[in-house]
C-alpha cells in the first residue's frame, strides 16, 4: 500500500510581511466564471487548497498592515460576497415562484379528479383505469417534489450567506432545487397526459399523440435551458481540481 507523506512546500520565518496564503486572499477577478456566486466559491476554494498546502503558522501571520490571511480575503471579497448574495438571492426568488405555481396546480388537481365522482361516497369515475392511477401517481409526485424544490430555495433566502457557505451549502441547495423542479415539471406533463387520455381514449385517440409531444416540449426546454447551469454548478462543487492536491 503506498502511503502518502505530506510536508509544507512553503515556509518563511520573515515577520509583518505579505507570505504566499496573505496574497491567495487577495480577490482576482475572472471572466472563465460565469456570475459572483461561482467566482466567490473558485475564490474559497484557492483560497482553502493553499491553506492545505503551506506551514499552519502562516494561517496566524500577520502582514505588514497586522492582518491575518483569513482577514485580508474577507475584506477583499467583502464586494463580491454581497454580489454572490444578490445573485442567489434573484435567483432563488425566480424558481420559488414557479415551484409555488405548480404546487397550486398540482395540488387542486388531486382534488378535482378527473371524471369526477359518480356516487354518493365521491369515489373516482375512472378509479380502475391504469391511466388513472399513472394520473395519481404523478400528481402526487409532481407536488412532493415540487415542495421540496420551494423549501430549498426559501432555505438560500433565509440563508446567512457567510463566505462558507458559497462553497458548499449554497450551491447544494441549488442543485437540489433544481432538480426536484425538473422532476415536478415532468411529473405534471405526466398527470396532464393522463388526464387527456382518459377525456379521448375512445373518440379522439388520434388526439393523445401530438397532445403528449406537446406536453413534452415544456420539459425538454427547462432542460435544455438549466441543465447546463446545473452541470457547472456541480462540477464546481464537487469535481473541482482545486480542491484535490497533487499527491506527487
Amino acid at each position: 500500500m503506498n502511503l502518502f507523506i505530506w510536508d509544507w512546500k512553503a515556509a518563511s520565518s520573515r515577520k509583518n510581511t505579505d507570505n504566499i496564503l496573505h496574497l491567495a486572499g487577495r480577490l482576482v477577478p475572472s471572466r472563465e466564471v460565469p456570475g459572483a456566486a461561482f467566482q466567490m466559491q473558485r475564490e474559497l476554494q484557492w483560497f482553502k487548497a493553499v491553506e492545505s498546502y503551506v506551514h499552519p503558522s502562516f494561517r496566524v501571520q500577520r502582514n505588514k498592515l497586522n492582518k491575518t490571511p483569513r482577514e485580508v480575503f474577507t475584506e477583499e471579497h467583502e464586494g463580491l460576497v454581497r454580489d454572490g448574495e444578490k445573485w442567489m438571492k434573484d435567483t432563488a426568488q425566480s424558481y420559488t415562484f414557479v415551484a409555488a405555481l405548480i404546487i397550486t396546480v398540482v395540488f387542486a388537481a388531486a382534488f378535482t379528479v378527473p371524471g369526477g365522482g359518480n356516487n354518493p361516497l365521491g369515489i373516482p369515475t375512472f378509479l380502475h383505469q391504469p391511466s388513472f392511477l399513472v394520473f395519481t401517481v404523478s400528481d402526487a409526485f409532481a407536488l412532493f417534489s415540487s415542495t421540496a424544490s420551494l423549501l430549498m430555495f426559501l432555505g438560500i433566502l433565509t440563508s446567512r450567506f457567510a463566505e462558507e457557505d458559497f462553497l458548499e451549502s449554497l450551491p447544494k441547495k441549488l442543485i437540489i432545487g433544481l432538480m426536484t423542479l425538473f422532476f415536478s415539471i415532468a411529473s405534471m406533463m405526466v398527470a396532464f397526459g393522463a388526464t387527456v387520455y382518459i377525456f379521448l381514449s375512445h373518440p379522439w385517440k388520434w388526439t393523445i399523440i401530438p397532445i403528449s409531444l406537446l406536453g413534452c416540449v415544456p420539459v425538454t426546454l427547462f432542460g435544455l435551458l438549466q441543465f447546463p447551469m446545473l452541470l457547472e454548478i456541480y462540477s464546481s462543487t464537487y469535481r473541482s481540481s482545486i480542491l484535490q492536491p497533487s499527491k506527487e
